[in-house]
C-alpha cells in the first residue's frame, strides 16, 4: 500500500468486490428471517381462520332426464335359469331397450342484486416476538335470484327437480364460522348445514326448496379470519361495504374500492361492480365457483406497517455502495499520513458495515424500525469514527470520516424509509461521490514518483557492452579529465 496511489486505488477496488461475500450471507440471514416470520404469521392466521374469500350465495337446481337406454343382457334358460352358452362357451347376450332417468348438469343460479355489508374488529396476537393481527368480521347479506329464467336452461326433455334445489355459499374454511350463521327467506328462518364442497373444500348450503316462492333473501355471517378477507362479486349487480377500525388497510383484487377513508380510528371502503365487468353468466350449466375466487375476488388485506425485513433486505443491496464510499473516504483522507491503511484495516471496515445490517434486523425485530435503525448507524458510525482516530491514526481527518458516515447514514435512511425515490437518492449518491473523487483527485500521478508504480514507464538503460554505453564511458571520461 506504499505504493503509487492508482495501484491503491485498485487494491481497494478489488477489497470492495470482496465484501460482496458477507453481504451475500447477510441477505441470506435476512431472508431467513423473513421467511420465519411470514411462517409464523400463517400458522396464527390460519388457526384463527386464515385467510378469507367468500364466493356466494348460488342456487344449485338438480335436473334430469329420462332416455332410452341400450344394453346388452345375457340370455337365460326359462326353465333352468342359467345363462346359455353359444358353440364357444361364451354367454349369449341380446339388446335390451329400457326407459331410464339420469341425472344432467345441474342449473347454477347466481343472484341479481348483491348486497354486502362488513363490519370487522381486530386484534393482535401475539407468538414470540411477532403480532398477528386478526379479525373477526360480521357480514349482513341481502340478494335474490332470476328465478324466472330458469325453466329456459332445460333442454330436450329434461326436468327440473324444484323441490331440490339447495343454495351453496363456499368459504375458504369452515372452522372461521365462530358466530352467527343465519339465513332467512321471506321472514322464515333456514337450517345451514356444512359441505366438503368439490371446488374449493368447504362452505355452507341449505336446502330451500322450491326458490320460486320467495322474493327476500337474508344471510347472516360471523367469522374469524387474518390477513385478508375477499369477496367474489356474485350479483348481477354488487354492492360491498367494509367498515373496520384497522388503521392500515390495503386494498387489493379484481377490484379497487370506489371510494375509502382511512384515519387513525379505522377505515371504510366501498365497492360497485357492475354485471358488465366481470366475466361470468347469471345462469349456467358449469359451476365458476374457482373462476371467481380465483379472478374477481376483492377486498383487503389486515398488514402491520414498515415491512423492516424488506428494507434490511435493500439495506444489504445498497451496502456495496456505502463500503464503496467508505473505502474512497478513508483512501483520500490518508493522504500525506505516515502509515496508510492495511488492507486488513480495509477489511474490518467492510464487516463492521455488514454487520450494521444485522444489528438493524435484530433490534427491529424488538423496537421497530427506526429505533433500531438510529441505534445500528450510531454504533456502526462511533466505532468507525474511533477506529479511524486511533486504528487509521487520521488525527483530525477523522472528523471528515464522521461527517461522511453521518451523510451516508441519512441519506441510506431516506431510500429505505421511500421506496419509489429509492434508486433517484441513491444513483445521485453515487454520481456525486464519484465526481468529488475526480475532483479531489485531479493533480494525482498516478504512477507514482520517479516512475516508482506498477504502471510506470521507466527510462531504458542501455546495454553494458553496447555502442551507445561505450560511448557514455568515454564521453565521462572525457569530462572527468577535462575539470582534472
Amino acid at each position: 500500500m506504499r505504493d503509487a496511489i492508482g495501484i491503491r486505488f485498485l487494491i481497494v477496488g478489488l477489497l470492495t468486490l470482496l465484501m460482496f461475500i458477507p453481504l451475500f450471507f447477510v441477505s441470506e440471514i435476512v431472508q431467513s428471517r423473513k421467511y420465519y416470520s411470514e411462517s409464523t404469521l400463517r400458522d396464527v392466521g390460519r388457526e384463527w381462520g386464515g385467510d378469507q374469500v367468500i364466493s356466494g350465495p348460488v342456487l344449485v337446481v338438480p335436473v334430469e332426464e329420462t332416455v332410452d337406454a341400450i344394453t346388452a343382457e345375457e340370455v337365460t334358460d326359462t326353465i333352468t335359469g342359467e345363462v346359455k352358452l353359444d358353440e364357444n362357451g361364451n354367454a349369449v347376450s341380446k339388446r335390451v331397450t329400457r326407459r331410464v332417468t339420469q341425472r344432467r348438469a345441474p342449473i347454477y343460479i347466481y343472484p341479481n342484486q348483491f348486497d354486502v355489508a362488513v363490519d370487522t374488529q381486530t386484534q393482535v396476537r401475539h407468538r414470540g416476538i411477532f403480532n398477528v393481527p386478526v379479525y373477526q368480521a360480521d357480514l349482513s347479506v341481502e340478494f335474490d335470484f332470476p328465478t324466472d329464467q330458469i325453466a329456459d336452461m332445460a333442454v330436450n326433455d329434461e326436468v327440473i327437480l324444484w323441490d331440490e334445489t339447495a343454495m351453496i355459499v363456499d368459504l375458504s374454511n369452515n372452522a372461521a364460522l365462530r358466530g352467527v350463521a343465519v339465513l332467512t327467506l321471506d321472514g322464515a328462518e333456514f337450517p345451514l348445514e356444512p359441505i366438503a364442497s368439490a371446488a374449493n373444500g368447504a362452505g355452507i348450503t341449505a336446502a330451500i326448496g322450491d326458490p320460486r316462492s320467495f322474493n327476500t333473501y337474508d344471510l347472516h355471517l360471523g367469522l374469524n379470519g387474518a390477513q385478508s378477507l375477499m369477496i367474489a362479486p356474485v350479483g348481477r349487480q354488487t354492492s360491498v361495504s367494509v367498515t373496520s377500525d384497522w388503521a392500515n388497510p390495503s386494498f387489493g383484487g379484481a377490484f379497487l374500492p370506489d371510494g375509502s377513508d382511512v384515519s387513525e380510528s379505522g377505515f371504510s371502503a366501498n365497492w360497485t361492480i357492475p354485471h358488465l365487468a366481470r366475466t361470468l353468466p347469471q345462469l349456467s350449466r358449469e359451476n365458476y365457483a374457482q373462476t371467481l375466487r380465483r379472478d374477481m375476488a376483492f377486498g383487503v388485506d389486515f398488514i402491520e406497517p414498515n415491512d423492516f425485513y424488506q428494507k434490511s433486505y435493500r439495506a444489504a443491496k445498497y451496502a456495496i455502495l456505502f463500503i464503496a464510499l467508505t473505502f474512497l473516504t478513508v483512501l483520500l483522507i490518508e493522504k500525506g499520513t505516515k502509515r496508510p491503511a492495511h488492507p486488513v484495516q480495509y477489511l474490518l471496515i467492510g464487516l463492521a458495515q455488514s454487520i450494521f445490517v444485522l444489528l438493524m434486523v435484530a433490534y427491529s425485530e424488538q423496537f421497530g424500525f427506526a429505533i433500531a435503525y438510529g441505534i445500528s448507524a450510531g454504533a456502526t458510525i462511533i466505532l468507525l469514527t474511533f477506529f479511524g482516530h486511533f486504528g487509521l491514526n487520521l488525527g483530525k481527518r477523522t472528523a471528515v470520516l464522521a461527517l461522511m458516515l453521518l451523510v451516508l447514514y441519512g441519506v441510506l435512511y431516506l431510500i429505505l424509509q421511500s421506496e419509489d425515490y429509492a434508486l433517484l437518492a441513491g444513483a445521485t449518491l453515487a454520481f456525486v461521490a464519484l465526481a468529488a473523487t475526480m475532483y479531489f483527485t485531479r493533480n494525482e500521478d498516478w504512477y507514482g514518483p520517479e516512475g516508482t508504480g506498477l504502471f510506470s514507464k521507466k527510462p531504458k538503460e542501455p546495454a553494458p557492452d553496447s555502442i551507445e554505453a561505450k560511448a557514455a564511458r568515454t564521453a565521462a571520461l572525457k569530462a572527468s579529465q577535462a575539470k582534472g
